[in-house]
């Protein structure tokens, strides 16, 4: 199957720790920037297809080599607005969403700003529904969410969390790193 719209969260690999436990890791296993731009997510996307990639601040700057890897072009970034989170100097306070289109692909709507201030999740990482619901509001479907942590009506995932449909058959997909 193609997807018009494409949503994936990456474990990104971060070598410096990102403050959880004692050792600083992720209670997930990551994957290095290299593994995350191998995946073959351009046999998934149709020709004209958007894709939301959500980074860090640590990891903004590698989000782009992804969307191009991918088989994308960006067009912009989405900001999460939320309350006070974790950080050194800086607190942070916002997650982003690199737009991505290939090919033609209209939106549904051209009314949606590209920041939105919505409450932090209970969850590492969790994504807020609202967010989901205005891709489905913009993109046109079917729908795929990479790295996904539950099932949601309408979309197809591939994710240690949620039911997998989607099978990705490479070599560097380790055990557990569908988060």
């Amino acid at each position: 199957m193609k997807y018009r719209t494409i949503v994936a969260d990456p474990p990104w690999h971060w070598p410096h720790g990102y403050g959880y436990g004692t050792n600083g890791a992720l209670p997930y296993p990551t994957m290095t920037l290299g593994e995350i731009c191998e995946l073959p997510i351009s046999d998934f996307a149709d020709q004209s297809a958007h894709l939301y990639l959500w980074v860090t601040n640590n990891t903004l700057r590698y989000g782009f080599s992804v969307v191009g890897a991918w088989g994308f072009t960006f067009r912009t970034v989405i900001v999460w607005c939320k309350t006070l989170g974790l950080g050194g100097a800086w607190r942070n306070s916002t997650e982003f969403v690199l737009y991505g289109e290939r090919g033609k692909t209209d939106v549904q709507r051209r009314d949606v700003g590209n920041w939105h201030q919505w409450p932090r999740t209970t969850r590492h990482s969790e994504k807020p529904e609202a967010f989901f619901d205005l891709v489905e509001q913009v993109s046109p479907g079917p729908y795929l969410e990479l790295f996904a942590r539950r099932q949601r009506l309408g979309w197809d995932t591939w994710g240690n969390e949620a039911l997998e449909h989607v099978a990705l058959d490479a070599p560097f997909v380790r055990e557990g790193t569908g988060r």
